[in-house]
Protein backbone atom coordinates (compact mmCIF):
# COMPACT_ATOMS: atom_id res chain seq x y z
CA UNK A 1 0.00 0.00 0.00
CA UNK A 2 1.08 3.18 -0.89
CA UNK A 3 2.59 5.66 1.96
CA UNK A 4 -0.78 8.10 2.19
CA UNK A 5 1.30 11.00 2.19
CA UNK A 6 2.75 10.13 -1.22
CA UNK A 7 1.42 12.30 -4.25
CA UNK A 8 -1.18 11.37 -6.25
CA UNK A 9 -0.41 10.16 -9.84
CA UNK A 10 -1.50 12.44 -12.65
CA UNK A 11 -3.60 10.26 -15.12
CA UNK A 12 -4.20 10.56 -18.78
CA UNK A 13 -7.69 10.84 -19.96
CA UNK A 14 -7.37 7.39 -21.49
CA UNK A 15 -6.25 6.22 -18.11
CA UNK A 16 -8.79 7.91 -16.07
CA UNK A 17 -11.43 6.26 -18.08
CA UNK A 18 -10.44 2.66 -18.35
CA UNK A 19 -9.44 3.16 -14.05
CA UNK A 20 -12.80 3.94 -13.66
CA UNK A 21 -14.71 1.50 -15.40
CA UNK A 22 -13.07 -1.13 -14.01
CA UNK A 23 -13.89 0.57 -10.88
CA UNK A 24 -17.74 0.60 -11.96
CA UNK A 25 -18.05 -2.78 -13.28
CA UNK A 26 -16.12 -4.63 -10.31
CA UNK A 27 -19.88 -3.28 -8.40
CA UNK A 28 -22.31 -3.39 -11.35
CA UNK A 29 -21.28 -6.67 -12.82
CA UNK A 30 -19.14 -8.55 -10.21
CA UNK A 31 -19.68 -11.63 -12.04
CA UNK A 32 -18.31 -10.45 -14.97
CA UNK A 33 -15.70 -8.87 -13.23
CA UNK A 34 -12.35 -8.75 -13.81
CA UNK A 35 -12.63 -7.93 -17.36
CA UNK A 36 -11.18 -8.69 -20.56
CA UNK A 37 -10.04 -6.29 -22.89
CA UNK A 38 -12.79 -6.76 -25.24
CA UNK A 39 -15.61 -6.10 -21.92
CA UNK A 40 -12.92 -3.32 -20.93
CA UNK A 41 -12.96 -1.83 -24.06
CA UNK A 42 -17.10 -1.93 -24.55
CA UNK A 43 -17.27 -0.77 -20.55
CA UNK A 44 -14.91 2.56 -21.64
CA UNK A 45 -16.77 3.25 -24.95
CA UNK A 46 -20.53 2.84 -23.56
CA UNK A 47 -23.17 5.46 -24.16
CA UNK A 48 -24.80 5.96 -20.66
CA UNK A 49 -23.08 6.74 -17.55
CA UNK A 50 -19.94 8.36 -19.00
CA UNK A 51 -19.08 11.89 -19.73
CA UNK A 52 -17.69 12.09 -22.26
CA UNK A 53 -18.67 9.49 -24.59
CA UNK A 54 -15.81 8.34 -26.17
CA UNK A 55 -14.86 5.67 -28.78
CA UNK A 56 -11.21 3.74 -27.92
CA UNK A 57 -9.78 1.10 -30.08
CA UNK A 58 -8.77 -2.51 -27.96
CA UNK A 59 -5.25 -1.02 -29.11
CA UNK A 60 -5.57 2.27 -27.42
CA UNK A 61 -6.99 0.33 -24.10
CA UNK A 62 -4.54 -2.18 -24.10
CA UNK A 63 -1.77 0.38 -24.56
CA UNK A 64 -3.29 1.97 -21.68
CA UNK A 65 -3.75 -1.19 -19.52
CA UNK A 66 0.29 -1.60 -19.46
CA UNK A 67 0.74 1.90 -18.63
CA UNK A 68 -1.79 1.42 -15.65
CA UNK A 69 0.09 -1.99 -14.54
CA UNK A 70 3.04 -0.10 -14.59
CA UNK A 71 1.66 2.38 -12.26
CA UNK A 72 0.12 -0.32 -9.75
CA UNK A 73 -3.21 0.82 -10.64
CA UNK A 74 -4.17 -2.39 -12.47
CA UNK A 75 -3.53 -6.03 -12.37
CA UNK A 76 -3.35 -8.72 -14.79
CA UNK A 77 -4.76 -11.95 -14.07
CA UNK A 78 -6.14 -15.24 -16.27
CA UNK A 79 -9.69 -15.97 -16.64
CA UNK A 80 -11.30 -19.25 -17.70
CA UNK A 81 -9.75 -20.49 -20.89
CA UNK A 82 -6.77 -18.47 -19.75
CA UNK A 83 -8.32 -15.24 -21.30
CA UNK A 84 -6.51 -12.47 -19.52
CA UNK A 85 -8.65 -9.99 -17.36
CA UNK A 86 -8.02 -6.77 -15.96
CA UNK A 87 -8.93 -5.38 -12.22
CA UNK A 88 -8.21 -2.14 -10.86
CA UNK A 89 -5.70 -1.76 -7.22
CA UNK A 90 -7.12 1.42 -5.94
CA UNK A 91 -8.13 0.07 -3.40
CA UNK A 92 -4.73 -1.77 -2.75
CA UNK A 93 -2.69 1.54 -3.40
CA UNK A 94 -4.50 3.37 -0.99
CA UNK A 95 -6.38 3.44 2.08
CA UNK A 96 -10.24 3.74 0.34
CA UNK A 97 -13.53 2.67 1.85
CA UNK A 98 -16.24 1.14 -0.53
CA UNK A 99 -18.19 4.55 -0.46
CA UNK A 100 -15.11 6.40 -1.52
CA UNK A 101 -14.44 4.01 -4.19
CA UNK A 102 -17.63 4.53 -5.47
CA UNK A 103 -17.75 8.45 -5.29
CA UNK A 104 -14.48 8.68 -7.57
CA UNK A 105 -15.52 6.21 -9.72
CA UNK A 106 -18.60 8.95 -10.27
CA UNK A 107 -16.08 11.20 -10.82
CA UNK A 108 -13.34 9.59 -13.13
CA UNK A 109 -16.75 8.63 -15.16
CA UNK A 110 -18.69 11.62 -15.13
CA UNK A 111 -16.12 14.59 -14.27
CA UNK A 112 -17.26 17.25 -11.48
CA UNK A 113 -20.67 16.64 -9.51
CA UNK A 114 -22.01 17.98 -7.03
CA UNK A 115 -23.77 16.00 -3.55
CA UNK A 116 -27.02 15.62 -4.87
CA UNK A 117 -25.98 14.27 -8.05
CA UNK A 118 -23.54 11.60 -6.66
CA UNK A 119 -26.34 10.80 -4.41
CA UNK A 120 -28.46 10.54 -7.55
CA UNK A 121 -25.99 8.27 -9.50
CA UNK A 122 -24.44 6.25 -7.23
CA UNK A 123 -27.40 3.82 -6.28
CA UNK A 124 -25.85 1.06 -8.25
CA UNK A 125 -21.94 1.47 -6.91
CA UNK A 126 -23.12 2.28 -2.98
CA UNK A 127 -25.93 2.71 -1.51
CA UNK A 128 -25.78 5.87 0.61
CA UNK A 129 -28.26 6.43 2.96
CA UNK A 130 -28.69 10.40 2.39
CA UNK A 131 -26.98 13.26 1.05
CA UNK A 132 -25.41 14.15 4.55
CA UNK A 133 -23.41 10.63 3.77
CA UNK A 134 -22.01 11.46 0.51
CA UNK A 135 -21.10 14.74 1.95
CA UNK A 136 -19.16 13.19 4.96
CA UNK A 137 -17.31 11.41 2.27
CA UNK A 138 -16.38 13.95 -0.11
CA UNK A 139 -15.42 16.02 3.18
CA UNK A 140 -12.99 12.70 4.31
CA UNK A 141 -11.48 12.52 0.57
CA UNK A 142 -10.88 16.58 0.55
CA UNK A 143 -9.33 16.29 3.43
CA UNK A 144 -6.96 13.03 3.59
CA UNK A 145 -3.13 13.34 2.81
CA UNK A 146 -2.80 13.76 -0.04
CA UNK A 147 -6.69 15.11 -0.77
CA UNK A 148 -8.12 12.88 -3.45
CA UNK A 149 -11.22 15.17 -4.40
CA UNK A 150 -11.43 19.00 -3.96
CA UNK A 151 -14.84 21.24 -4.52
CA UNK A 152 -14.62 23.52 -7.58
CA UNK A 153 -17.40 25.94 -6.68
CA UNK A 154 -20.69 26.34 -8.19
CA UNK A 155 -21.59 25.92 -12.07
CA UNK A 156 -24.04 28.65 -13.86
CA UNK A 157 -27.42 27.46 -12.67
CA UNK A 158 -26.49 25.76 -9.83
CA UNK A 159 -27.23 25.57 -6.32
CA UNK A 160 -24.63 23.61 -4.85
CA UNK A 161 -20.86 23.11 -5.64
CA UNK A 162 -19.19 20.50 -7.46
CA UNK A 163 -16.62 17.90 -6.44
CA UNK A 164 -13.50 16.73 -8.47
CA UNK A 165 -10.78 14.27 -8.68
CA UNK A 166 -6.96 14.60 -8.68
CA UNK A 167 -5.88 11.92 -10.21
CA UNK A 168 -5.80 14.59 -13.09
CA UNK A 169 -5.72 18.45 -13.68
CA UNK A 170 -8.74 20.02 -12.48
CA UNK A 171 -10.44 21.97 -15.36
CA UNK A 172 -12.55 24.62 -13.95
CA UNK A 173 -14.17 25.47 -17.36
CA UNK A 174 -16.30 22.01 -17.35
CA UNK A 175 -19.71 23.15 -17.69
CA UNK A 176 -22.04 21.28 -15.63
CA UNK A 177 -24.85 20.99 -18.35
CA UNK A 178 -23.20 18.29 -19.72
CA UNK A 179 -23.75 16.43 -16.28
CA UNK A 180 -27.35 17.17 -15.84
CA UNK A 181 -27.70 15.93 -19.39
CA UNK A 182 -26.24 13.00 -18.28
CA UNK A 183 -28.72 12.56 -15.47
CA UNK A 184 -31.28 12.80 -17.27
CA UNK A 185 -30.15 10.31 -20.24
CA UNK A 186 -28.81 8.06 -17.74
CA UNK A 187 -32.58 7.95 -16.14
CA UNK A 188 -34.05 7.34 -19.33
CA UNK A 189 -32.00 4.23 -20.39
CA UNK A 190 -32.23 2.49 -17.16
CA UNK A 191 -35.54 2.31 -17.20
CA UNK A 192 -37.47 -0.14 -19.80
CA UNK A 193 -39.26 2.67 -22.06
CA UNK A 194 -38.27 6.61 -22.58
CA UNK A 195 -40.20 9.13 -21.54
CA UNK A 196 -41.58 9.72 -24.78
CA UNK A 197 -42.78 6.10 -25.57
CA UNK A 198 -44.52 5.83 -22.07
CA UNK A 199 -46.24 9.27 -22.97
CA UNK A 200 -47.59 7.86 -26.69
CA UNK A 201 -48.45 4.93 -24.86
CA UNK A 202 -50.71 7.01 -21.93
CA UNK A 203 -52.17 9.02 -24.77
CA UNK A 204 -53.40 5.67 -26.78
CA UNK A 205 -55.00 4.22 -23.80
CA UNK A 206 -56.60 7.54 -23.30
CA UNK A 207 -58.01 7.20 -27.03
CA UNK A 208 -59.20 3.56 -26.01
CA UNK A 209 -61.15 4.55 -23.15
CA UNK A 210 -62.73 7.33 -24.86
CA UNK A 211 -63.77 5.83 -27.77
CA UNK A 212 -65.23 3.03 -25.53
CA UNK A 213 -67.27 5.03 -23.79
CA UNK A 214 -68.45 6.96 -26.66
CA UNK A 215 -69.48 3.97 -27.96
CA UNK A 216 -71.46 3.03 -24.76
CA UNK A 217 -72.93 6.66 -25.05
CA UNK A 218 -71.24 7.57 -21.93
CA UNK A 219 -69.43 10.44 -22.51
CA UNK A 220 -69.53 12.51 -25.84
CA UNK A 221 -66.46 15.04 -26.29
CA UNK A 222 -66.47 18.64 -25.32
CA UNK A 223 -67.42 20.90 -28.56
CA UNK A 224 -66.25 23.79 -29.74
CA UNK A 225 -68.97 26.28 -27.85
CA UNK A 226 -68.51 24.60 -24.79
CA UNK A 227 -64.15 25.06 -24.92
CA UNK A 228 -65.30 28.77 -25.33
CA UNK A 229 -67.65 29.14 -22.95
CA UNK A 230 -64.82 27.86 -20.62
CA UNK A 231 -62.39 29.74 -21.97
CA UNK A 232 -64.83 32.76 -21.13
CA UNK A 233 -65.54 32.04 -17.62
CA UNK A 234 -61.67 31.58 -17.17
Amino acid sequence: MMSQNSPLPQLSAQEIRVLGSLMEKSRTTPDLYPLSLVSLTTACNQKSSRDPVVSYSQATVNSTVDVLRRKDLLTRVLGDGRVPKFRHNLAVKYPLLPAEIAVLSLLFLRGPLTVGEIRTLSHRLYDFEDLAEVAATLDKLSQSEPPYVQSIGKAPGQKEPRYAHLFAPVDLTVNANSHRDALSSTADDEHPESLKTRLAQMEARLASVESALLAAGLWSPPTEEMNESDQDGD
